[in-house]
């Protein structure tokens, strides 16, 4: 089996604030849509973003969702800055193996920037484009 293009989907209870949240705030170009689904282009990837989700007030606790939507940027500081400027309430937090800004979607889903650091550009040009897989 050959894969050929990774994806997420992302079920929503706030479908349009959602959408309008990763689409306009962040940027990502819309590939496709249909009432209630929407798919935005990760750059080699694709967020399909659907309703029928559960949504908080406040971001989910790991129990809830253990996934965090991660968006590397070469600058996190920077990066945040335009998110905050836009209303998104980002927490930058500088660990002993990078800075990361953490923020959420309208529907409580965790995303966080992450720098893209040196030590991550060497991995990613190791990674395959595909996995062969029996």
């Amino acid at each position: 089996m050959r894969f050929e293009l990774p994806g997420i989907i992302l079920f929503t209870e706030r479908f349009d604030a959602c959408v309008a949240f990763y689409r306009d705030l962040l940027a990502l170009p819309e590939a496709f849509a249909k009432p209630g689904l929407v798919t935005l282009d990760l750059g080699g990837a694709y967020l399909m973003i659907e309703s029928g989700g559960t949504g908080r007030q406040k971001p989910k606790p790991i129990d809830e969702n253990p996934t965090i939507l991660r968006f590397n940027v070469e600058d996190v500081d920077a990066a945040a800055g335009v998110l905050r400027r836009k209303g998104v309430d980002v927490e930058v937090l500088r660990l002993d193996w990078g800075v990361v800004g953490c923020f959420s979607d309208p529907d409580g889903n965790r995303c966080e920037l992450k720098d893209h650091s040196a030590s991550f550009q060497v991995l990613s040009r190791q990674l395959p484009k595909h996995r062969e897989t029996a």
